[in-house]
């Protein structure tokens, strides 16, 4: 099992008393891998501490206004890529099939695409493989840093670390798009529902990029639901 990525997934997911208990284990794993540079680790300090420290039910609320309460920080990452369109649906079965596949069977309440869900997926794969996958979602990694920079969020640096182990630059283009959605304040209820109802984002990555696993599971988000067959015509009696 890769640690790292499930220390990763850790920490993204709903802050717990018991992920509280964990987090000197968790600060353990982190800083003794060397595939994060010296600065990403130490980046990653405050973010631990926060979260082995504070009290949990602010934890709690900062976790929720930041990715349950602002589309452009959702960790689910196809949110990113088909926004509310019904393509999302069909990349999801997809995406169930692939941690079926690989033996992985999610026991969340959260939906396959969310990102603390993919990580433990991908700490049980191969290296080369989880790679890739990180790869194919650098843009998305780095557009999500910059917000949570921009917000002096101590979050930001897993989106650095991920980036990091992923080995990939990320396409300017595809994040200045994503960078290119308003960001909206989180208290502003009306304002939340009116983004939630857009229309549709597609911002994916390449589909011919990467190793087959990874475009099954992130590569594939792109393709066009099924056409619905017509109705058969019944002859008037």
């Amino acid at each position: 099992m890769d640690r790292t990525l499930k220390a990763l997934s850790l920490v993204l997911s709903y802050p717990t008393r018991a992920l509280q208990a964990a987090m000197p284990e968790i600060g353990g794993v982190l800083a003794a891998d060397t595939r994060l540079t010296a600065a990403a680790r130490r980046a990653l300090r405050p973010l631990l501490e926060e979260l082995g420290g504070r009290d949990i039910y602010a934890l709690a609320e900062q976790y929720v206004m930041l990715f349950d309460r602002s589309r452009t920080l959702s960790l689910n990452l196809f949110e990113h890529v088909h926004g509310e369109s019904r393509d999302r649906g069909g990349a999801m079965v997809s995406l169930l099939e692939t941690y079926r596949a690989g033996g992985f069977e999610p026991v969340t309440s959260e939906l396959p695409d969310h990102l603390p869900v993919l990580l433990e997926f991908l700490s049980m794969r191969s290296c080369a493989e989880a790679r890739d996958v990180l790869a194919d979602a650098a843009h998305i990694f780095e557009a999500l840093n910059a917000r949570l920079v921009r917000r002096e969020s101590p979050y930001g640096a897993v989106f650095a670390a991920l980036l990091q182990l992923s080995g990939a630059r990320a396409d300017p283009a595809a994040v200045a798009a994503l960078l290119h959605e308003p960001e909206t304040d989180p208290d502003d209820l009306v304002a939340l529902d009116e983004v939630w109802e857009e229309s549709e984002v597609r911002f994916g990555p390449d589909p011919n990029a990467g190793c087959p696993v990874s475009r099954d599971i992130l590569a594939r988000m792109d393709a066009p639901a099924p056409p619905v067959p017509p109705a058969p015509q019944h002859a008037a009696e």
